[in-house]
């Protein structure tokens, strides 16, 4: 198949390059690497990438439903959970004043910015491509061969329950009728609702959209009437005494170091979800232009709902009760600015359907990011993985989440063990993206390199540094001690213990990727290879078949350097079964 010529825009309006007519499959090699032409059916432009990355999928199993609505409600979604309801609170302690709380809010927006656009110049790159971070590392760290897959697969599987926000919904359910439950009852409701969640995705992908899309604008509205709340409160149209209180001297109070930190943290995990439509990028027509437009109006939404409703907060709540509450900032602002308990069962009402709704959009999210691990050979069954029977949905990906998702509710008790593992999520995940971020600037040179043009959007570089700048703020300062000592966390034990057991993990994941790619092979005498297997449901993926030394010369004549079989109509992807499959890597076609 040959694409047409096509322009890539540079970076400002008068720089416009333009390459000539390639052929699906075209190599180019830089003597280290090789990269492939491909090109997907969701209109986006031709594109090489590395041919250690996961074939380009020319026909989304998925379809191409997600269009502008879907794209804002998908990142609104997983961003508006309960974070604004619940980590007002902590910010507010963690800063020390309501004028610097403040600050961090809007601060956090501009931190999404300049993340924003390293994805956008990914995308940009990779524009059929589904499974946002599993790409871009990938290809900005093709070698060492699959080093990268293997651990961001394998870290993204085992940490990629949902527990935290299955209790938070279901304390939010038992709150609505008063009632204290047990912690059974807890876990037991907690199942019950992300089971519910599960099972109304699984049967029908456009169905699962418009879910997300209605819940999303459930969260807009409620934040809207929270914002214009708290503006008669400030009118002075509530029995609120004194509704500007905390606005007076609003920067009076210090903030600790690792305050300062613990609220950032919470900062970021509130604007969490801006980038959740890069996950499903190859359903997505013309796919770098609607998520430029789309992802900046869901993000400049959400952060201006954000502000506003603090501001609420801090209007009808004092600042000495704020303080004092943990997870209730919501319920306190209701309670002081209505006094009914009818409208505070109607915001536990609300903010349990957020988040559900969050829930909802992670499973679409992070479904897509775990079938992109598995396609990439990198995970045991790849077929499992990348397979969209029968429902024409991530079916694979959705069980495995739904199950670590229990155990992960069952399992630990209340208290410090569900504090560790909620925390033991966010580490390994802020040092992959500190590499992303470093790696966007090693495809820069490796395009620059190929004399490859620009790409379609290009993020300034301020944003780029400034994006590395805060990663790497997020990865070094929780070392940072907190003021009551080693033991001052929100767990029991040593503070660091979540970050010495994310770099295990990481450790792990290089000792295991070590000897299944080099020692093993080495004393078998076999070579791991990829080859580029099409299902029935025209889904494909790449599976790691291990060759043995003396085969090598003929297997590389008869494979291409992205693992398709030479000899099929233009380069198709092999339906052939694989001879010789890596043990545990995925079962015989």
């Amino acid at each position: 198949m040959s694409f047409a010529r096509f322009r890539f825009r540079g970076g400002s309006k008068n720089e416009v390059a333009t390459t000539t007519a390639v052929q699906d499959g075209t190599e180019i090699s830089d003597g280290h690497l090789t990269y492939v032409a491909e090109q997907g059916g969701n209109n986006a432009l031709p594109t090489y990438q590395e041919a250690v990355g996961a074939p380009v999928e020319v026909k989304s199993p998925f379809g191409y439903a997600v269009g502008p609505v879907t794209i804002i409600f998908l990142n609104i979604s997983k961003m508006v959970g309960t974070g604004v309801y619940s980590t007002p609170s902590t910010i507010l302690a963690g800063t020390g004043s309501v004028g610097l709380s403040l600050i961090f809010w809007f601060l956090g927006y501009l931190i999404s910015i300049a993340s924003l656009a390293v994805y956008l110049e990914y995308a940009s790159y990779f524009p059929s491509r589904s499974g946002s971070e599993v790409v871009y590392l990938e290809q900005a760290y093709p070698r060492p061969k699959y080093f990268f897959p293997v651990a961001f697969a394998v870290q993204s599987v085992i940490l990629s329950f949902s527990s935290g926000n299955s209790i938070v919904l279901a304390k939010y359910l038992f709150a609505m009728n008063g009632h204290s439950p047990s912690a059974w009852e807890l876990k037991g409701v907690a199942i019950a609702g992300y089971t519910v969640a599960t099972l109304l995705l699984i049967f029908h992908t456009r169905f699962s959209y418009a879910l997300s899309n209605g819940i999303g604008m459930v969260k807009v509205l409620t934040l809207v009437f929270i914002a214009i709340t708290g503006f008669v409160v400030l009118g002075g149209h509530t029995k609120v005494t004194d509704p500007e209180l905390n606005f007076h001297h609003s920067f009076a109070g210090t903030a600790t170091a690792y305050g300062a930190t613990n609220a950032m943290y919470k900062i970021v995990f509130s604007y969490a979800g801006f980038e959740n439509a890069f996950n499903v990028v190859n359903e997505v027509r013309n796919p770098v232009k609607q998520l430029k437009t789309n992802s900046f109006v869901a993000l400049t939404i959400v952060a201006i709902l954000y502000v506003l409703a603090n501001v609420a907060y801090f209007a009808a709540v004092p600042k000495t009760e704020l303080l004092a509450a943990k997870e209730i900032s919501a319920s306190l602002f209701f309670k002081h600015a209505l006094g009914s308990s009818g409208a505070v069962k109607g915001l536990n009402f609300l903010i349990a359907l957020s988040s559900f709704g969050n829930l909802i959009a992670v499973l679409l999210g992070q479904s897509r990011l775990i079938r992109e691990c598995g396609r990439q050979g990198a995970l045991p069954f790849p077929r499992f993985w990348a397979s969209t029977k029968p429902f024409g949905t991530p079916l694979g990906p959705y069980f495995i989440k739904w199950i670590l998702t229990i155990i992960m509710i069952v399992a630990p008790p209340a208290g410090d063990a569900f504090n560790f593992i909620t925390d033991l999520q966010v580490y390994p995940n802020s040092a992959f993206l500190l590499a992303m971020a470093i790696g966007l600037l090693l495809v820069r040179r490796s395009r620059k390199r190929l004399n490859l043009p620009r790409s379609e959007f290009r993020a300034w570089d301020v944003l780029v540094y400034f994006n590395i700048l805060v990663q790497l703020y997020l990865v070094v300062m929780p070392w940072y001690p907190p003021a009551k000592g080693r033991n001052g966390g929100d767990v029991s034990f040593w503070y660091g213990t979540y970050i010495v057991t994310g770099i295990a993990i990481l450790v792990v994941c290089g000792i295991y990727y070590v000897s299944w790619i080099y020692l093993i092979p080495y004393f078998r005498k076999y070579r791991i290879r990829q080859e580029v297997v099409t299902l029935d449901n025209g889904a494909t993926t790449h599976v790691l078949v291990k060759v043995p030394v003396h085969e090598l010369a003929e297997w590389e004549t008869t494979h291409d350097a992205l693992g398709r079989k030479l000899g099929n109509d233009s380069g198709s992807d092999t339906k052939v079964k694989p001879e010789y499959e890596v043990e545990g890597a995925g079962e015989k076609a």
